[in-house]
């Protein structure tokens, strides 16, 4: 029942997935003509010894289009780029991102495209006030982003917290 469910939600979840990329991409035109040349490329994200208790993501691979933005690849196709991503500890890769973090990945494939996806990464950010206030007006989402970024530091803080916590008790684990 478990596979019918993600079989059923994945598709919808990497086709939200892909507007979102996608209206990031297009509010930055120095992104878009990054993205140009490489059209037609492939760049596949593997998530490398996921938990068996967890469903199998979909292929996350994403074709560069004509105008500049991804489109998710449904079915297997060859990448030029190969991202490879340890998914040993999902809870720790929520951590890493959370917190700011970028995980250890290995890289395989075309090195040109390796580095403007490099440079998307480094440099991209959505403008969520901005995005706000198109849907809310300058007041509403003054606050709903105040009160966003208010729970995400603290969010942030807490995961410091715990993970300066987990850090001290492996200390003890082995000096003992």
């Amino acid at each position: 029942m478990l596979q019918n469910l993600n079989a059923l939600m994945a598709p919808a979840l990497m086709d939200r997935l892909v507007l979102v990329v996608n209206h990031v991409l297009a509010a930055e035109p120095q992104a878009v003509a990054r993205l140009l040349p490489h059209q037609g490329r492939v760049l596949r994200l593997d998530l490398m010894q996921l938990p068996r208790l967890l469903p199998a993501p979909p292929q996350l691979a994403f074709r560069v289009t004509p105008a500049g933005l991804v489109e998710w690849c449904r079915d297997p196709v060859d990448a030029d780029l190969r991202v490879r991503l340890d998914a040993a500890n999902p809870a720790a890769l929520a951590f890493q991102a959370l917190g700011g973090q970028t995980p250890a990945v290995v890289i395989e494939g075309d090195a040109n495209l390796a580095a403007d996806v490099d440079w998307l990464l480094k440099n991209l950010r959505w403008d969520v006030a901005d995005d706000l206030q198109r849907l809310f007006g300058p007041a509403a989402a003054h606050e709903l982003h105040r009160l966003g970024t208010g729970l995400a530091q603290a969010l942030r803080t807490a995961l410091n917290s715990v993970r300066q916590g987990a850090d001290m008790a492996a200390n003890r684990m082995r000096s003992r």
